[in-house]
């Protein structure tokens, strides 16, 4: 009887670490729910209308908490603001704020994290960092052209990716739009299949 208390928290535990894992994919459901929504009605889509006409929803990669990963923050001031380079002639400016520093499938990997210099007017994102990134399912699986995540701006030294939000920039759906394009430092050599996939030809 000595060892039930420590099985009993061992059980409760687990039962919270579950209850966690749930709400996190349930999130992730909703993000999705979402997104399909915003795609699928004319008044906020940004496809065409022929695509609009076949659309159904978006092909995401199967929910895997893998590619949630709680990765080391390294904040970099004095960073010079430089001209990232788009799918078009434009060319934002971005400074580098820091980095974010993880694993995945047992490989230490970095990815730095980007701020526009010109203040978001969406209050929404006003605290918020690029992060565009591509992989070796970019072109097999995923756009070729890389994707994007959206980040908070962290108090303090660790920052949380999950991939399983991870957005292909409107030119995946469009050639009528300028998209950044990820910079080769951003080149993960790994496989990242969550997120959305390729949307196809357009």
């Amino acid at each position: 009887m000595k060892y039930l208390p420590l099985l009993l928290f061992f059980f409760f535990s687990e039962m919270s670490i579950a209850q966690t894992n749930a709400e996190i994919i349930n999130e992730i459901e909703e993000y999705r729910t979402l997104e399909n929504e915003k795609f699928g009605d004319k008044e906020t889509t940004i496809l065409s209308r022929r695509d609009l006409r076949k659309f159904k929803e978006l092909d995401f990669y199967e929910v895997d908490l893998e590619f949630r990963v709680e990765a080391m923050f390294v904040r970099t001031p004095d960073e010079e603001p430089f001209l990232m380079p788009t799918s078009t002639s434009r060319l934002p400016e971005y400074v580098k704020y820091g980095e974010a520093h993880f694993e995945i499938d047992g490989k230490k990997l970095k990815l730095n994290l980007y701020q526009n210099t010109t203040p978001s007017e969406d209050p929404e994102y006003a605290d918020h960092l690029f992060l565009p990134f591509t992989d070796l399912t970019s072109g097999d699986g995923a756009y070729g052209g890389g994707r994007y995540l959206d980040i908070k701006i962290p108090g303090g030294d660790t920052i949380t990716l999950d991939f399983n939000k991870a957005y292909n920039p409107y030119c995946a759906y469009s050639n009528n739009y300028s998209c950044p394009i990820p910079p080769k430092e951003n080149d993960l050599l790994v496989r990242v299949e969550a997120g959305v996939k390729d949307f196809g030809k357009h």
